[in-house]
């Protein structure tokens, strides 16, 4: 595992965990409302989750090629 994949592992780890904390109401940020840790968590859960699903599949030109190669190669499997 590189290092981008484990810090963007760890970073959607903690965004669930404040989710799921956020949603029992057992996490308030200190001097801020509700809404506002509701609203940091879903940023966080929903950031963590787009970088995460964009870096782990093949979305782009660049990316469908690398796939296309990997498979060439039975580096990957074919779809």
């Amino acid at each position: 595992m590189d290092r981008g994949t484990f810090i963007r592992t760890i970073v959607l780890f903690i965004a669930l965990a404040n989710q799921f904390i956020a949603s029992f109401g057992l996490y308030v940020i200190p001097g801020t409302e509700e809404q506002q840790t509701e609203l940091i968590a879903y940023v966080i859960t929903t950031a963590a989750s787009i970088v995460a699903w964009f870096k782990n599949n093949y979305v782009t030109a660049k990316g469908k090629k690398q796939k296309e190669l990997l498979v060439a190669h039975n580096l990957a499997k074919k779809k």
